[in-house]
């Protein structure tokens, strides 16, 4: 597989000025020769942490910054622009606004949904209003979300997730597929009952094998909480790309980690796993496009960041 160089690029979005959106967006992938038509664009948040307003102008550091308008009017325009696109998120949608506290995650669930999230994965503070809490706010998900390395079997959850999904796009096939966290230590037992946490190596192996050996996926995303990295042997996301194969990019989260761009990883089959993460409460949504040519075997890749700015 050749690759071209990952290519950073900011963004912004104004606060009832949606057209200065399509000026920063304009064609990401421009430099690339013409006639590469499989084009496939990913946009990606983690630890929203039910940021559904921007951040308050009281002088702190993130004021203005966040928030749905402006991340759905952005999501819009690139929709408008761009034939393949696949929204995605990696956990924490829900706890840290007083919209938590009242509603109890069902504004965030129907945000996401009418913003079209194609799917997302749970994150470690989903779990705050215990398991009951999230499996009631179920209904107003109109996208599916992946966990492979929970067992549910034995909660109310059970059949409430599923371990991958693929979605077609043109001629694409996208596996995509989640991993989380262990709750023990993190999450009060109460709150995940009897949740069996499964070895995230392992059933990354086996799901990212299934979607790109035995359903034949173009490429593999696995959307992540476990967190980029740590000081101790903990696993987090470069662990995860080190010990696996099959896994072409890991969208992740928890440790809001604003990634200025995408990380290259070696993977245990010496091939290329790309790991990114755009922070937290929305301050910024993520975006990699993806240039397949199918008979060349050769795939490009670009990363935009752009930071929702509400500031006029």
């Amino acid at each position: 597989m050749e690759e071209l160089p990952l290519i950073n690029r900011r963004g912004f979005i104004r606060a009832g000025g949606v057209a200065s959106a399509v000026i920063a967006i304009g064609n990401p992938l421009s430099l690339f020769a013409a006639g590469e038509t499989n084009k496939l664009t990913i946009l990606h948040t983690n630890d929203v942490h039910s940021r559904i307003e921007p951040f308050p102008m009281d002088g702190g550091r993130n004021q203005g910054l966040g928030g749905v308008a402006g991340r759905a009017a952005l999501i819009k325009k690139i929709r408008a622009q761009e034939e393949h696109v696949l929204l995605l998120d990696a956990g924490d949608i829900f706890q840290g606004t007083p919209y938590f506290n009242l509603y109890g995650g069902e504004l965030e669930m129907k945000l996401m949904s009418q913003m079209g999230y194609d799917a997302a994965t749970m994150g470690n503070h989903d779990f705050d209003n215990g398991i009951e809490g999230f499996y009631k706010q179920l209904p107003n998900a109109n996208f599916p979300i992946l966990i492979s390395n929970y067992d549910f079997s034995n909660t109310i959850m059970n059949k409430s997730t599923i371990p991958y999904k693929v979605f077609n796009k043109g001629s694409l096939k996208i596996g995509v597929f989640g991993i989380g966290i262990e709750l023990d230590g993190l999450v009060n037992k109460v709150s995940y009952g009897e949740t069996v946490y499964l070895d995230p190596i392992q059933k990354s192996n086996e799901t990212a094998s299934i979607l790109k050996n035995e359903l034949k996926c173009d490429l593999v995303i696995c959307l992540s909480h476990l967190g980029y990295s740590y000081r101790n042997s903990k696993i987090s996301d470069k662990l995860l790309a080190a010990a696996t194969t099959n896994i072409d990019l890991i969208i992740g989260g928890h440790t809001h980690t604003f990634m200025e761009t995408p990380e290259d990883v070696k993977n245990a089959a010496g091939k290329t796993t790309t790991i990114n993460q755009v922070g937290w409460a929305g301050i910024n949504l993520g975006r990699i496009d993806y240039i397949f040519e199918k008979q060349k075997g050769t795939t490009h890749k670009q990363s935009t960041q752009y930071q929702i700015n509400n500031v006029i």
